[in-house]
């Protein structure tokens, strides 16, 4: 079965982000393997799994609720790497494959939810009628 959300740029950039910095925090001191690690990790996932869960919602104006999560939950991992640097755990290198992806899937978080409150009174135009 495959849902809607899967055709989503935002979803698939998000699967995206989670390969990379899934490889990224294992980088990381064991030390940090509850903490930092474990944040980060949950963080991550979170982009995907709220834009998932919010495109089975009613109306537009529900489905942007999970798009404001997904992208605190992007800034988030944001700070995450931002404090592994600061530590020394990473180096700014190792961060240039992902701060593009991160930019670029901020802005077009950004640029959906606008799409989605253009009209949340309608209802949601990604419902599937399966």
């Amino acid at each position: 079965m495959k849902f809607k959300y899967e055709d989503l740029e935002i979803w698939q950039l998000a699967i995206e982000l989670v390969k990379v910095i899934y490889k990224l925090l294992k980088k990381f001191p064991e030390h940090e393997k509850y903490d930092l690690v474990s944040q980060g990790k949950r963080a991550v996932v979170s982009i995907a799994l709220n834009i998932a869960e919010g495109s089975g919602r009613k109306t537009d104006k529900d489905f942007s609720v999970f798009i404001n999560r997904a992208t605190t939950s992007l800034q988030e991992v944001d700070a995450v790497l931002k404090i592994g640097m600061a530590l020394k755990y990473i180096e700014a290198g190792d961060c240039e494959l992902v701060t593009p992806l991160i930019e670029k899937e901020y802005y077009k978080l950004v640029a959906f939810n606008k799409t989605l409150l253009k009209d949340s009174t309608k209802r949601r135009r990604y419902i599937s009628k399966k």
